[in-house]
């Protein structure tokens, strides 16, 4: 019999951001770096694009440019965890926001030093530790620098979570659901993917009333 719920993990639990959180979290972007606004802008489309994809922060800063397709809306991820590139689609307002960057990246700089989708306010590929750092200084100025640590990673758990979630409210066949979110994720193992549910205590009781009511069948 295959495992649903896999190993416990020695990893920080994920902070999951209410919907008011990742709006400030994206708002303070502005504020890192008043007199270099295509940082700001950075972040924020990376941010806002983490939080409705699920990519993991290394396939982002990874994207180039010949791997986004704005006009279908589709990512190109290559390099990916288990070595494997995936097609990535994303929802209209997400393609609308990385059209609106790419215009101000390609007026702050016309010629970049490489083929990078997300630049740093040098114009070369911002790195990990620039993400890390930007992040870091957006948190601080969101409020969200006190509590329980929130990681880049954690906008991925909160895709996860929210798309389960739904399914859930929905009254959806979750487990048969799970290896196309598995997919979509990027996953080895729809295993993985049911770690999810396992980091938040309003999905494990969502998910312990379906299998009450539906009698064990979830």
């Amino acid at each position: 019999e295959r495992r649903v719920f896999p190993r416990s993990r020695a990893i920080p639990p994920p902070r999951i951001l209410s919907e008011s959180e990742l709006a400030s979290l994206i708002d303070a972007c502005a504020r890192i770096s008043p007199d270099i606004p295509l940082r700001g802008r950075t972040m924020a489309t990376l941010i806002g694009l983490l939080a409705s994809s699920g990519l993991r922060s290394g396939e982002v800063v990874r994207l180039d440019r010949t791997d986004v397709d704005l006009t279908n809306g589709v990512l190109l991820v290559r390099k990916t965890k288990f070595r494997k590139d995936r097609l990535v689609p994303v929802h209209t307002t997400t393609q609308a926001a990385l059209r609106h960057y790419v215009r101000e990246r390609d007026t702050a700089f016309p010629q970049p030093k490489d083929q990078a989708f997300f630049l740093s306010s040098r114009g070369n590929r911002l790195s990990a530790t620039g993400l890390k750092n930007g992040f870091a200084e957006v948190r601080k100025f969101a409020g969200l620098d006190d509590g329980k640590p929130l990681r880049p990673h954690d906008l991925r758990h909160r895709f996860a979570v929210t798309r389960l979630s739904l399914w859930h409210q929905q009254r959806a066949n979750v487990q048969a659901l799970l290896p196309l979110l598995a997919t979509y994720l990027g996953h080895a193992s729809y295993s993985d993917t049911a770690y999810y549910l396992t980091g938040s205590v309003d999905l494990l009781a969502m998910a312990a009333e379906r299998a009450f009511l539906d009698g064990g069948a979830a």
